[in-house]
């Protein structure tokens, strides 16, 4: 993993290169995605002088340059900031600073804006980057603060391409263990990857993340929808039924910002119906579907032999990487739903429509037979006479190629691609 590079590492770099006003790059994504990697790399190919300072490690509160009595707090900030502008003034080459979780300083939007300013006022060579596995706090204070100063970098969960050529997964392992880097090691010890996943990534991304920076009224509500969307991967539920699934009284509207949360987090995600009328789409009840199949995986408690060996569970665990791949690359104005429509007295749904403005692409997903795939095509077609489809089958057990057979791709070819590709090239 050390000498992999990210295409994220290429954009960092090209971002600190820009010219004044030298934005502040912000790289945001899930937790354990890999963004201290990636950073770090960036700045040793980058040649400037740099400090990477991890915000919430301990022992650079207490004993480093800046303590402060161990609080991370806006005083802790302007002592770190005034000493890389130091550093900036007597360097040739200027000088980045890196403000690794940046979220646990309490407003630190509101504090970095006025620093920034003043650099620039000052043309000061500092430039900054700033890390945060909490990506609905940091957006939320540059929407509010920072609009114009910043240029995010998103980071995602590893596609399957990115984890074949770091670690050398198969499909079926990936299908299985995911798309944590770090989580590739124990792929041979199902125990320990467990407890990695469960403890280490979603556990702390609900706990710490979610509901310690974020208002939450009902926090069990929240811990229970989390066990729910595992379970009900694929499905679509409406809001309603969920609350009867989960036992509470709480209202629809709660419910979905609940939903919303975990998306933003990068765990799950409810896609909506696909309608050329927006407004009918967003009043649609949820399609569920979690955002990498580790936790899916992790949360179901099948050993890999196990949940091989069930094929309906098998399904569900492709459909959900599929829907995870396809939300986790999706191009710049991109839209991810489903679509669903009783016809002739039938229902006849499509499992993904990928959608960019004129671009229209409903993909079905089958990891066994194909019955009934032509009618939901043809209904789909019929709807949306511009649109293209395609049909995800089993993998093809050779190196991945380009392109589709027959509106027909092997599973292992699609996760090769992204969402883009297959929207806008293929």
């Amino acid at each position: 993993m050390s000498t992999f590079e990210r295409h994220h590492v290429a954009q960092v770099l090209a971002l600190l290169a820009e010219p004044e006003p030298m934005p502040i790059v912000a790289v945001v994504g899930p937790r354990q995605t890999g963004k201290t990697t990636l950073v770090r790399q960036a700045l040793k190919r980058a040649r400037v002088p740099a400090w990477h300072i991890a915000v919430d490690d301990r022992a650079v509160l207490n004993g480093g340059l800046w303590p402060n009595g161990g609080r991370r707090d806006a005083e802790w900030l302007a002592r770190v900031w005034e000493a890389a502008r130091e550093e900036a003034r007597m360097s040739e080459r200027g000088f980045v600073l890196a403000l690794d979780e940046v979220q646990h300083v309490k407003d630190w939007s509101r504090l970095v804006k006025g620093l920034w300013d003043r650099d620039r006022a000052e043309q000061l060579p500092l430039r900054v980057v700033v890390l945060g596995s909490a990506p609905w706090d940091m957006l939320t204070g540059i929407s509010e603060s920072l609009v114009g100063r910043f240029m995010p970098v998103h980071v995602r969960q590893w596609s399957l391409r990115e984890m074949v050529a770091a670690f050398g997964l198969s499909v079926e392992e990936y299908l299985l263990f995911g798309g944590y880097p770090r989580a590739a090691r124990w792929r041979h010890d199902w125990a320990a990857w467990h407890r990695y996943i469960v403890e280490t990534i979603v556990e702390p991304t609900v706990n710490r993340d979610i509901l310690g920076l974020t208002r939450v009224d009902k926090p069990a509500l929240m811990r229970r929808l989390m066990q729910l969307i595992p379970r009900c991967s694929g499905q679509i539920l409406s809001y309603n039924k969920m609350l009867g699934q989960l036992q509470d009284a709480g209202n629809t509207t709660t419910l979905a910002r609940y939903l919303d949360l975990l998306g933003n987090a990068g765990l799950a995600t409810g896609l909506s119906q696909y309608s050329d009328q927006p407004h009918a789409g967003r009043a649609s009840s949820p399609k569920l579907n979690v955002l990498d199949p580790a936790i899916m995986t992790s949360a179901l408690g099948y050993h890999p032999k196990e949940a091989q060996r069930d094929r309906a569970l098998w399904g569900r665990i492709v459909e959900s990487a599929v829907g995870a791949h396809l939300h986790n690359t999706l191009p710049a104005a991109g839209k991810l739903h489903y679509w669903r429509q009783r016809h002739r007295g039938g229902v006849r749904e499509v499992d993904f429509v990928l959608a960019r403005g004129p671009r229209v692409l409903g993909v079905e997903v089958k990891s066994g037979g194909t019955g009934g795939i032509t009618k939901n095509f043809e209904a789909f077609r019929e709807r949306f006479p511009k649109a293209r489809t395609l049909l995800v089958v089993p993998p093809g057990g050779r190196q991945p190629q380009q392109g589709a057979r027959d509106g027909r791709v092997p599973l292992d070819q699609f996760l090769w691609e992204s969402a883009s590709y297959w929207l806008e090239e293929a």
